[in-house]
């Protein structure tokens, strides 16, 4: 069995740490990655028949930013993530996620760098960090790709 990491995809900066970080994990210990992308509910609370428009270019998107780093995996860590995009609060579907997917076997976040603290995905899930069934890595925004590779 294959252990994954999970990571999130959001539209945060310290979310590419974490991306880079879970790879070159995933590639030095024969795992693979997980991209999980959560579309929140808000998204959709318009007309009805908008909001399905609304989904699809979300999804669109999505798939758009997971291609960027899915082929960054391929070509310079040797690594092929897959996608899941679910609906919902973030934290709720995360957990839920890692619930559901026994391969899982470590949640990899990006954290803040500015002064507003380390980000909600990583403020709530650390709240519930004990009740998790795996571990959490949290991996610092502001990390050098060369710091990265050393503790990897």
């Amino acid at each position: 069995m294959m252990r994954k990491f999970l990571v999130v995809l959001d539209d945060s900066r310290e979310c590419l740490n974490a991306m880079r970080f879970a790879a070159m994990r995933a590639a030095r210990t024969g795992g693979g990655v997980e991209i999980l992308s959560v579309i929140p509910p808000e998204e959709f609370n318009h007309w009805i028949g908008v909001g399905d428009i609304m989904r699809e270019e979300a999804r669109e998107r999505i798939h758009a930013h997971f291609e960027v780093f899915a082929k960054w995996m391929r070509d310079k860590q040797g690594v092929d993530p897959e996608l899941v995009i679910r609906e919902g609060e973030p934290v709720t579907e995360i957990l839920a996620q890692i619930s559901e997917d026994k391969d899982i076997g470590v949640l990899v976040l990006g954290a803040g760098t500015d002064k507003k603290g380390p980000g909600p995905l990583v403020t709530q899930l650390t709240r519930s960090a004990g009740s998790l069934a795996v571990p959490i890595t949290i991996v610092p925004g502001d990390l050098s790709k060369e710091r990265l590779e050393a503790i990897t």
